[in-house]
């Protein structure tokens, strides 16, 4: 995914949080398998975020193929931990996450904190 407005779209879907990301998916109307990596500036510096992103697209890789959600489009984003977590551990929560997801059971939607009085 490369697109901004493909991402957007997967923030409507289901949410999974992990301590190391949090896994979002959501239908894509048959485009197929397709994942998006997101790592804020709050995470690190840039040696540290494209370091994040290549053991996301390590895990993704060898998750998507058996365990991804067919035609959806799956985002993980990036936690302040992501980087020293252990990389089995790691996978072990990915394997989770999707699974939670196939079942449909997404962690309940955020509450955003009213603004004003």
């Amino acid at each position: 995914m490369r697109r901004r407005a493909d991402f957007l779209s997967a923030n409507r879907g289901l949410r999974v949080a992990r301590p190391g990301f949090v896994l979002l998916a959501q239908p894509n109307g048959g485009k197929g398998k397709r994942y998006g990596i997101t790592v804020t500036k709050k995470v690190g510096n840039a040696v540290v975020r494209n370091r994040i992103k290549r053991r996301f697209r390590e895990l993704l890789r060898f998750a998507l193929p058996d365990k991804g959600l067919p035609d959806h489009d799956h985002v993980l984003i990036a936690r302040d931990g992501a980087i020293e977590r252990n990389f089995a551990k790691m996978a072990a929560e990915l394997d989770d996450a999707l699974m939670r997801a196939a079942e449909g059971r997404g962690d309940p939607p955020r509450r955003r904190p009213r603004k004003g009085n």
